[in-house]
Order: structure tokens, then sequence, then C-alpha cells
């Protein structure tokens, strides 16, 4: 009876080894992939593949063969970060940002091919948005999507968004793909990504990314508020502010987390932000000027 106990858990560790090489590979894996990773021979982990394809964890791509994540996988990972218990301490980190800034923010992180929300603390303001954890809302017009969308590959980003038209939700949406581009590009670079009115009318948003052990985006901290209360530049003057956050929300979740490179230049990032150079458009999404370009949502 204890060797197959004992047998049963070698099973169980060889495949969870197996799904976090997955998980934490950049792209979709090989065979091969998986058993380099994992220092496992090619049989072992070929079981372990196929038992937790079966299981909804991992999915195997069609044409490629090769794996990703699962849809049951993604539900299992939100519903642990939603977890009252693990949530607890990152929700106080998210309460004190609001108590300093005066407005709502929230965690949030991709699902599928729109953005998830983990996280949220509304500010006590009566004029607010009011959209409950576990709210999904679209990638390309809100500056926890945007932010997202920028730190994956530019073949990532055509799964997910695909040719467009995008859908316009105000006048201020970037509905073609190509322009949406040339701003995630420079939001790669910044990291950090902002929403000028493109997903609500009148209210405008900040985001910075969320590390994992890894130094990996995994998710990201935004600030949104009315224009009535906070214009977007007086927003972008509290990214230092939002990095802080983000990396205390980085070691509640995982630990001890990797620095993001420019840590050591957050007081300067509220001037240096709204200052970079963007691509010019309209309220209707062709030109503006180059100020204004940089406060696109």
């Amino acid at each position: 009876m204890k060797n197959n106990e004992k047998q049963s858990g070698s099973a169980a560790l060889r495949a969870f080894t197996v799904l976090e090489a997955v998980v934490r590979a950049d792209k979709s894996v090989s065979l091969d992939d998986v058993a380099s990773a994992c220092g496992l021979p090619k049989p072992t982990v070929y079981r372990a593949l196929v038992m937790l394809e079966q299981a909804g964890m991992l999915l195997r791509e069609p044409v490629s063969k090769r794996y990703t994540a699962g849809a049951r996988l993604s539900t299992f990972a939100l519903d642990v970060l939603k977890n009252s218990i693990v949530r607890a301490p990152a929700h106080m980190i998210l309460q004190r940002l609001v108590d300093e800034i005066g407005e709502t923010c929230n965690v949030s992180m991709l699902d599928g091919n729109a953005m998830v929300y983990l996280d949220r603390v509304e500010t006590p303001s009566p004029l607010r948005l009011n959209l409950q954890p576990g709210s999904h809302v679209p990638l390309h017009c809100t500056s926890s999507g945007k932010l997202l969308l920028s730190q994956l590959s530019r073949s990532q980003r055509q799964k997910l968004l695909g040719n467009g038209p995008l859908q316009r939700c105000t006048v201020n949406t970037i509905t073609d793909v190509s322009l949406l581009e040339l701003e995630l590009e420079r939001f790669t670079v910044d990291r950090v990504a902002t929403n000028n009115e493109e997903f609500h009318v009148g209210m405008i948003g900040v985001a910075v990314p969320i590390l994992d052990r890894n130094g990996r985006t995994c998710a990201s901290l935004a600030v949104q508020a009315p224009v009535v209360r906070m214009s977007l530049e007086q927003a972008l003057q509290h990214v230092a502010s939002l990095r802080l956050a983000a990396q205390a929300l980085s070691d509640a979740y995982f630990g001890e987390a990797p620095s993001a490179p420019d840590t050591e230049v957050n007081a300067q990032l509220a001037t240096t932000d709204s200052k970079a150079p963007g691509p010019k458009r309209t309220r209707s999404g062709t030109t503006r000027s180059a100020k204004n370009a940089d406060l696109s949502h």
C-alpha cells in the first residue's frame, strides 16, 4: 500500500513539474521542449501531458501539436488569486494606494481575449465606474488591457486582436490594429499604458505591470478616475506610487519578486512618461498632437 502511495505521489509530482514547465514558457511548447525543461524521460513527460490535457489543464494545438495552458488551468489560477485568504494582503496594498491617490485602483490579468479584474478598491467619491472583481472588459481600449498586450509578442497580440477593425466604445477608441500597434510598441518600452476616455467617456486610466518571480508581466495595476477630478497628466504623476505598489503586490503574490528595470528612477517617471513621444491621432483615431497622443488610453 505504501509503495502504491509513493508511486502515486511521485506521478503527481512529475505531472506538476510538467505543468510548471508549460506554464512558465513564453509560448506553446513541444514534447521535446517540456522533456528538456523538466529533465525527465520523454515517455514519462508524454504520459503526464496526455493526462493533463484530458483533465483540461493543458490544451494541445491541433496543427502544431504543441501544448499551452488550458481553460481549466486558467480558471483555477483565477480562483486562487481571488481566494479571500490569498487576496487579503494584496487587497490591503490596493486599499492603501487608493487612500493615497484618492481614486479607484484595480489589479487585472489576461483571460482569453479579454481582461478580468482580480481585485478592485473603489474610490469613496460618488462619481465612479462600478466594476466588481471577476468583471471582464476589452483589452484594446483600457489601460490595463493595453499594458498587458504591450508585454506580449506581436504574434501573440495578433491572435488576440485579429485583423480588426476593433470594437469602438467611444470616439477615442483606437479601432485600427496598426495604429494600436504603434502605441503598444511605445508602451512596451515605457512599461506604462494609458487610457484617454477610450472605454468610457469621461474616464481615464494609467496602468503599470506586476511581475512574477521571473520578472515577467503577469498582471497589471491601474488607477482609474473621472476627468472632472483627475486629468491624464495628473494621473501620470502617480506612476511612481503605482510602481511601488506593484512591487509590493508582486511580493504579496509570489514572495520576493524582481524589481522592474527602472526602479531606481521611479521618482522621475511622472515627468518622463508624460513627455514620451507617441503616434499622432485625433479623437476619432487618425491624427492628433504629439502631446495628446501620449495621453491615449
